[in-house]
């Protein structure tokens, strides 16, 4: 049987932007308890509440999934993503293909220029490791030596890098970019090894 979380987390995907009494009413329960867990999955950041007025009077408070909570659920991006890269490798020369997944990962190090310009190596790294979390890594790096060892622990990216490794260029080539120092691929995941590891010089220019 499913919790009361788990219900309103399906009624939330069935009904977006939903009042708490509508949500009370959908899973049966009253809208004290409702709010408490509410409360919860916003602090999960599983779900975002927003103001919408309707007539005259105060607004009211609306609920919805957030990105995160969306996720929860089964989806076929992998599939279509899949299929996506098939039938777009098969149109377009290798070079071509190249390039599109280097300006993802260079249009994306862009948008967070100005915030690490002025960062050393290691509050780069760190900005880096956290920015990757972001879009579903999970990172850690350490100093050997004279070089840096950064360390993709899980990669969002696994499932279709098996039938398109070409994919692991994206988050090569934004760490490079982050970083502005080449980051050298020394460990991969696809071939065998427990995660992905990435090597960097100690010293890296400023962008």
């Amino acid at each position: 049987m499913k919790s009361t979380k788990d219900r309103i987390l399906q009624t939330l995907l069935r009904h977006p932007k939903i009042t708490v009494n509508e949500l009370a009413e959908a899973v049966e329960i009253n809208p004290i308890s409702v709010r408490h867990h509410l409360t919860n999955l916003q602090m999960e950041g599983l779900i975002q509440a927003e103001e919408v007025r309707h007539g005259v009077g105060r607004p009211r408070l609306v609920y919805s999934l957030t990105e995160e909570g969306m996720e929860r659920f089964p989806t076929k991006y992998l599939r279509l993503t899949t299929r996506l890269l098939t039938q777009m490798k098969e149109t377009m020369p290798a070079p071509v293909v190249a390039k599109l997944f280097n300006q993802i990962a260079e249009d994306l190090a862009n948008e967070y220029s100005s915030q690490i310009k002025d960062m050393n190596m290691e509050e780069r790294l760190e900005f880096v490791k956290e920015m990757l979390a972001q879009e579903g890594f999970t990172v850690e790096w350490e100093k050997k030596g004279g070089e840096y060892q950064i360390h993709e622990i899980s990669c969002p990216y696994y499932q279709i890098g098996i039938a398109h490794p070409e994919v692991c260029t994206v988050d090569q080539t934004l760490i490079s970019k982050m970083l502005a120092v080449p980051a050298n691929k020394v460990q991969c995941i696809l071939n065998g090894g427990s995660h992905c590891t990435y090597v960097v010089q100690a010293t890296g220019a400023k962008i």
